[in-house]
Parts: C-alpha cells; sequence; structure tokens
C-alpha cells in the first residue's frame, strides 16, 4: 500500500479519510493522477484485473483511425457491412449503421453474450424500437462493432490496442506474449459476434485515461486522430441516473453521473462490471482509477460506493 500525501493542492488529513473508506469497502486499488503526476495511491497499481465493460471504451478509442481513413463510414449499414446474427436480423434491424451501435441505439436486441445481470434485465424487448430511436446500453452493439472493426481493419481489437495504444502510451505491464495474453475474444452460442475481454493494471490503465484527458496525444505526438477523443465523449444519449452516454463512455450530465456527489462538468468514464472505473475530470487535470478483484466472488463496489470515493477525492482536492 503506498498513498502519496501532503501534494500541493492536496489536503493531508482528507487523503488518509479517502484511505479509510477505500480500506472498509472492496476497493483493491485506486490511483489518482493530476496533471500528469501520481499524488495518491491505494493498492498494488502494477496488478492486472478483468477489465470488464471498460473495453467498449477502448475499442470506441481504436475505431477513430478507420473512421478518419474512410475504412470504416459510421453511416454504413449493418446490411451493407454483411452483418447478420444466429437467429437472423430483420431488414430494419439491418438498418442500423455504425454511428447507432456506437450510440447504443441499434435497436437490435438479439441475443448477445458476456452480459451481466443488470445488462439482461434491462434488455429492450426484439424488435421494439427503430435504429437510431432508442438509447439502451446494449452488448450487442459493442461486440457487433469489434466484428465491424476486425473485418475494416485485419486485426484483432487485441493487436490493434497492443500497437497503436499500449505500445505507444509505454504501458509497463499490458502484453500480449506468453501464456496468458492480456486481451482476447470469448465466443458465444448466442451470437456470431465475440467479446474481446482486456486484463489491465491500474498504472497502464492511468495511462489510458490521460491520453484521452490530452485530447489523443501523448508526449507531443498524436495517438488518436485530431479529434476523436472529443468525439467520444460528446453527450449523444441522456442515461437517466447515470448522466449521458457517447461513443462507449459514460459522461456527466449537469453534474448527474454517481450517487451521492456532483461531478464537475465535462467529467467522463469508462466503467466495467464490479466496481471499475477509468474516470476523467478535465476541470480538475484528474484522471482517477478504481479496481475491484472481480475474479474473487462476492467482491463488489457499487456505484454508490464509487459516488462516495469521488466525492472524497473532491474534498481532499478542494481542501488543499
Amino acid at each position: 500500500m503506498d498513498q502519496v500525501a501532503g501534494q500541493k493542492g492536496w489536503n493531508a488529513e482528507k487523503l488518509e479519510q479517502l484511505r479509510q473508506l477505500a480500506e472498509a469497502q472492496d476497493t483493491d486499488c485506486l490511483m489518482i493522477v493530476e496533471g500528469g503526476r501520481t499524488v495518491f495511491t491505494y493498492g498494488d497499481v502494477t496488478r492486472k484485473y478483468l477489465c470488464h465493460s471498460i473495453r467498449k471504451s477502448m475499442l470506441a478509442a481504436l475505431m477513430g483511425a478507420e473512421v478518419r481513413s474512410g475504412a470504416i463510414d459510421p453511416g454504413a449499414t449493418l446490411a451493407e457491412l454483411g452483418i447478420d446474427d444466429r437467429e437472423g436480423l430483420s431488414e430494419i434491424e439491418r438498418a442500423a449503421t455504425v454511428y447507432d451501435l456506437l450510440t447504443a441505439r441499434s435497436g437490435v436486441y438479439h441475443p448477445a453474450g458476456y452480459e451481466t445481470e443488470w445488462m439482461r434485465l434491462i434488455k429492450e424487448v426484439r424488435h421494439s424500437h427503430a435504429p437510431g430511436t432508442f438509447w439502451c446500453y446494449n452488448n450487442w452493439d459493442f461486440n457487433a462493432l469489434g466484428t465491424i472493426f476486425v473485418q475494416a481493419s485485419g486485426q484483432s481489437v487485441a493487436q490493434a490496442f497492443d500497437s497503436r495504444i499500449a505500445g505507444p502510451l509505454g504501458m509497463e505491464d499490458f502484453s500480449l506474449t506468453g501464456p496468458v495474453p492480456d486481451a482476447w475474444t470469448e465466443s458465444f452460442d448466442s451470437s456470431v459476434h465475440d467479446a474481446y475481454p482486456f486484463r489491465m493494471s491500474s498504472r497502464d490503465l492511468a495511462r489510458f485515461g490521460q491520453l484521452f484527458l490530452a485530447g489523443g496525444i501523448w508526449n507531443g505526438s498524436q495517438i488518436l486522430p485530431q479529434g476523436w477523443a472529443a468525439e467520444n465523449v460528446m453527450p449523444y444519449s441522456h442515461a437517466g441516473p447515470s448522466g449521458a452516454y457517447g461513443y462507449m463512455w459514460w459522461l456527466e450530465r449537469d453534474g448527474v453521473m454517481f450517487p451521492g456527489v456532483r461531478t464537475p462538468a465535462g467529467s467522463y468514464s469508462a466503467v466495467g462490471a464490479g466496481g471499475h472505473y477509468c474516470m476523467v475530470i478535465p476541470q480538475y487535470d484528474l484522471v482517477i482509477i478504481h479496481r475491484v478483484d472481480t475474479d474473487t466472488p462476492g467482491k463488489n463496489v457499487s456505484r454508490h460506493g464509487f459516488g462516495r470515493v469521488v466525492a472524497a477525492i473532491l474534498a481532499a482536492r478542494n481542501a488543499g
């Protein structure tokens, strides 16, 4: 356990209260980066945890190069791209566009793999909404986007992330070599579209958040296409008590994002089940990483629990 306290602009007593809060719940790792400098850590920042749905924000980052080059047309329909599934998509479903999938508005509620219980509970009835007319957090969209990306790029999501992001950012722990790579694919009987899970350390995940905070630039180099990071985190859809939704990123909306805290304007987060967060607060030049050992049954930090963490972080900064 390592806590860096007494930093300029941060209140040491309140950082200690933050540490105690993390210790009292299932938080396994917490990291705060301000202006590219680590100001607080709790737990082992080198340990690799399953990222869960943070994988979707990683794919969103990757798709920029294909979109900008014209290899992927956001307006292309599933029919034009030859995208179908095991139960067969209707003519209306196949009219959904890449843009509809990016914004979770496809209207395709075909069975999908890698869904949590919550995702299954909120999934709409098949054929209940036309493409583009209704937002629903839907793994079919996200997994089908993986298929579209692989078709267009000729690379797996894992290979592309390794060469285009992990390498240029100098990620210290992420690796595709050895018997257990840190990114892979999983197939399902319910759908032809694979999931693309990741494992990543907190310090490497912080680099990913910092890349977005810097507008896709790393050490003076444009890693993501110009403007793509900002396009990812525009509020395309109202997400109720969770704020807003962009291209597979969650966004603050009028301060609403997590329970119990007014989130600074312009904040956004990549979120994974069980308590995994890569949160960016541009207003304060902050990246917040929160991880839970979700490989251990029963371990979980709810959105309420993370809201308490964010409130404690903001209190420690504002009192500095």
